[in-house]
């Protein structure tokens, strides 16, 4: 309760909302649906104050299940949204304005309109065809999904497009996977290749570098002679009472003359 009385006043100038006619028209269809002739009905909408004027009354007759044959009877009860997306398709509304009014789902809204014999709205051709696609599907499933296709219930043809459609997607995504591996493994191939050329061209520039390097004969100094020369001139110049250090340059005049002395004897003519 209310302690105070501003408070009171205020609330009850709150304006209250009214019934839309797209829940009159949703609650009357509903009725209508359970009425068992044209006088049930009319007390049914009496009883529940809704309009009972001859137009509506007109307009709902075709509703009404078939004397002696009620189909309805033993189906589960539609709830308001249900009720509300059959009668804004029978007005038609679009299909997308229902869902977003009723926030029923596109399969739901589908099976709604099907379970009751309602056409649906066309977003495909009349003859629903699989879609020509290869897909990697046995030929049981594809004669299913054909059967599917061809069936007279909205629901079914819609499925089997749905099905053919979700088969379509993992198809192309199998296909993409397959060449996203097939072009990794193609570029692990050339790095290993790369990789191997590079070694194999460090180890060419490695051996080169060795026999470069490698001298044919250790020359010393400026006499353009090998240590093995220079050893056998110090040798030499010892012997036939020369002096020379044991390291370091050989004089020149020493070892020209251990040139001279090993130099061959020229043979006179004659």
């Amino acid at each position: 309760m209310f302690t105070d009385w501003s408070e009171a006043l205020e609330a009850e100038s709150l304006p209250l909302d009214p019934t839309t006619p797209q829940q009159h028209a949703a609650a009357t269809r509903a009725t209508a649906r359970r009425s068992h002739d044209k006088h049930d009905l009319t007390l049914l909408l009496d009883a529940l104050g809704l309009p009972t004027d001859p137009d509506t009354i007109t307009s709902l007759l075709p509703l009404i299940p078939e004397t002696g044959d009620h189909p309805v009877t033993n189906a589960p009860a539609l709830s308001a949204f249900e009720a509300m997306a059959l009668s804004m398709h029978t007005n038609g509304d679009s299909e997308q304005k229902i869902r977003e009014a009723t926030g029923l789902s596109d399969t739901e809204l589908g099976d709604l309109i099907a379970n009751h014999g309602m056409p649906r709205e066309s977003t495909v051709p009349a003859a629903i065809d699989v879609p020509v696609i290869p897909l990697p599907v046995s030929n049981s499933v594809q004669d299913l999904l054909d059967w599917a296709a061809a069936h007279p219930a909205a629901a079914v043809r819609n499925r089997a497009t749905r099905i053919s459609t979700d088969l379509a997607e993992l198809t192309e995504r199998r296909d993409t996977e397959a060449a996203q591996r097939q072009a990794e493994e193609k570029v692990a191939r050339i790095k290993a290749d790369l990789e191997r050329a590079r070694e194999e061209l460090r180890t060419v520039r490695a051996g080169t570098r060795t026999t470069v390097a490698a001298p044919t004969a250790a020359r010393t100094g400026g006499s353009g002679r090998t240590r093995q020369e220079l050893a056998a001139i110090r040798t030499w110049a010892r012997e036939n009472g020369h002096e020379v250090a044991a390291q370091g340059m050989v004089p020149k005049r020493i070892q020209e003359a251990y040139d001279t002395a090993h130099r061959a004897p020229v043979r006179k003519a004659g």
